[in-house]
């Protein structure tokens, strides 16, 4: 079961000391990753942490271990010295942090990064590659449940329980901020499945939805050209010949105006603020909003996805836009280092189980569905457990449900 390494040096500041000629041996829950000692080769961005040095250990007299060669490699955490440092000497690990951390002299010697970050919250998580292990230890063995399993068989169970789970219980929602270019597109992350949601952000920070632009436009997958009589075209090795679609380019240089009814509905401009249109959206003009059909009734602009080139598309008025995508991954995308709530830990093994057992020749239908039944608890409880609802929030809902609404 997972439990607690780290001091409390190692989770809030990601710092760990030793003295030497004691083994450079980290025991952070993030890995080391290291590329170079050299600040001059490119590889040296790639490391995730620094190491430092000082005679004497007081504050501030710490310098960055660095140059060619001064750290040869690192193994299982273990960081291999080009030199071994003096007996005595004060050394420090420091994995990047946003602030820089604590050590270092001069600002190239900070640890600027957000590897520390990263690590917080990690304690609500158990690793896939945990729960497997877990599974092969509590469930096969002699005179278990499962006398004999493949470990690669819980791995592909484990994975795909997971894929599962991510759709619609442990709900691996990401969140993306992007600005979207003149291009009127932004290519799909990548490892989406699905979105959950669209919105652009205000001044103020506050997110206004955009929807999808169902049945008001389209993304043509095919565009091929056409000969005089509306024949597709083909190159010399007898494909169609495609080009851009006419669609997407009307859509992109719409005005949304027209399509929303602002037109009628912005008196700022066209109503007082401009008399020379007075006429034609006087007093007699007011109710054009009467009757407007719901999708075309939106003054935050839409989105479409274009499956031919796999990008999100946008109407003109959201150019220049800072958005936000919100988007369901199915939660393996980091392979066996991805992440499972504890709280739907025992689903997962109900899952594994059910899946082993009901794929196997001459298995009990009546066991089958013992399993399949234990699987279906232990979802459902993990779904409420996640759903994270509080008696407070509750109770707030449940009395904004006295008040009178007033217009």
């Amino acid at each position: 079961m997972t439990q607690i390494t780290e001091t409390n040096a190692q989770y809030y500041q990601g710092s760990q000391a030793f003295r030497a000629p004691q083994v450079v041996q980290t025991t952070f829950d993030t890995d080391l990753v290291f590329g170079d000692s050299d600040p001059l080769s490119e590889n040296y961005q790639l490391n995730n942490f620094k190491v430092y040095s000082s005679a004497t250990g007081l504050p501030g007299t710490y310098v960055e271990v660095q140059g060619p060669g001064a750290i040869t490699g690192v193994e299982n955490n273990i960081i291999t010295f080009g030199a071994p440092p003096p007996a005595g000497t004060f050394i420090v690990v420091q994995l990047k942090k946003l602030d820089g951390g604590l050590y270092g002299q001069t600002e190239q010697e900070k640890a600027y990064g957000q590897t520390v970050e990263e690590n917080y919250g990690g304690y609500q998580y158990v690793k896939l590659n945990d729960i497997v292990n877990n599974f092969m230890v509590g469930y096969v063995g002699d005179g278990k449940i499962i006398q004999t399993c493949k470990k690669s068989d819980v791995v592909f169970f484990a994975k795909r329980s997971l894929q599962e789970f991510s759709y619609d219980t442990l709900k691996s929602i990401k969140s993306s901020e992007l600005t979207i270019p003149s291009t009127l597109s932004l290519v799909i992350p990548q490892d989406y499945v699905n979105y959950v949601s669209l919105a652009w952000i205000d001044e103020l920070g506050v997110r206004h939805p955009i929807y999808p632009n169902n049945n008001l436009t389209t993304d043509p997958y095919y565009t091929n050209l056409q000969d005089s009589i509306g024949v597709p075209t083909q190159d010399s090795l007898g494909e169609n010949l495609e080009g851009s679609s006419l669609t997407e380019e009307r859509w992109k240089n719409a005005n949304d105006r027209l399509l929303n009814a602002s037109w009628y509905a912005n008196f700022e401009f066209f109503g007082y603020a401009n008399p020379d249109l007075w006429s034609l959206n006087g007093p007699w003009n007011w109710g054009r909003l009467y009757g407007i059909d719901p999708k075309r009734s939106n003054f935050n602009g839409w989105f479409g996805i274009d499956e031919r080139n796999n990008k999100f598309t946008f109407s003109s008025n959201l150019v220049g836009k800072l958005i936000v995508l919100e988007y369901i991954s199915d939660g393996l995308a980091y392979d066996l280092d991805t992440r499972v709530p504890k709280l739907a830990e025992e689903a997962m093994y109900k899952s594994i189980l059910y899946n082993i057992v009901s794929t196997r020749a001459g298995q009990s239908e009546g066991v089958v569905q013992r399993y399949k039944k234990d699987r279906y608890a232990a979802l459902r409880n993990a779904k409420i457990r996640l759903s994270n609802i509080k008696l407070e929030e509750f109770t707030q809902v449940m009395r904004g449900k006295s008040k009178w609404i007033k217009h």
